[in-house]
């Protein structure tokens, strides 16, 4: 099973890494959760330095992918050379956009009749690419998924953890990273987000 992060330059750190950390508390012998780029090194939008641990075309095969957020998401939407590297096909793949990833799934017509999330700095270029922006942190329909803001992450992870091993299985990796003396308020505000689109 391989769960691949796209992350490109200009990265979210937040977008990434939340979710690499919880689905790696989730990880069975059986995973590989990867940081997925066109190079071999990404850098952030604060300066941090990431080793890829996937290619764009192992990520495209991946059974189920996170498009990951950043600064320069307009240019890479604008990349006909990624997108066409990027043939991502939710009959086959769970797919879930993180922020401005939703604007990737756009150019990529994944979200054509399908509202979704996303930041409120992404949020115009979203709806100019014919995208209805819900107000809300997760929306997910069928095996499509997004999230805005940087911490809604955790319902994208979870999320996936729910649809590839069970819902107990993502309580059990959001209970881990929760902050102690709110993990039960915490789950249990993660869980109602993301519980009305499991199936």
């Amino acid at each position: 099973m391989h769960l691949a992060i796209l992350t490109f330059d200009g990265f979210n750190e937040l977008d990434s890494l939340i979710a690499l950390g919880i689905l790696h508390r989730a990880a069975t012998p059986t995973w590989r959760v990867s940081i997925a780029s066109p190079t071999a090194t990404v850098t952030s939008m604060n300066g941090v330095v990431l080793h890829s641990s996937a290619t764009l075309e192992e990520a495209a095969a991946a059974d189920a992918v996170i498009v990951g957020s950043g600064v320069r998401t307009r240019e890479i939407a604008a990349n006909r050379s990624i997108l066409d590297a990027l043939p991502l096909d939710p009959s086959r793949q769970l797919i879930g956009a993180q922020c401005s990833g939703a604007l990737l799934l756009a150019k990529m017509g994944l979200l054509d009749d399908i509202p979704a999330c996303t930041d409120l700095t992404t949020k115009p270029w979203v709806v100019e690419a014919g995208v209805n922006v819900l107000d809300q942190p997760f929306y997910a329909d069928g095996n499509v998924a997004t999230a805005g803001g940087c911490l809604a992450s955790q319902y994208l992870a979870a999320w996936l953890i729910a649809r590839l091993v069970d819902i107990d299985a993502a309580k059990a990796a959001l209970h881990y990273v929760a902050p102690v003396g709110e993990k039960d308020l915490y789950v249990e505000r993660a869980i109602a987000n993301i519980t009305p689109y499991l199936r």
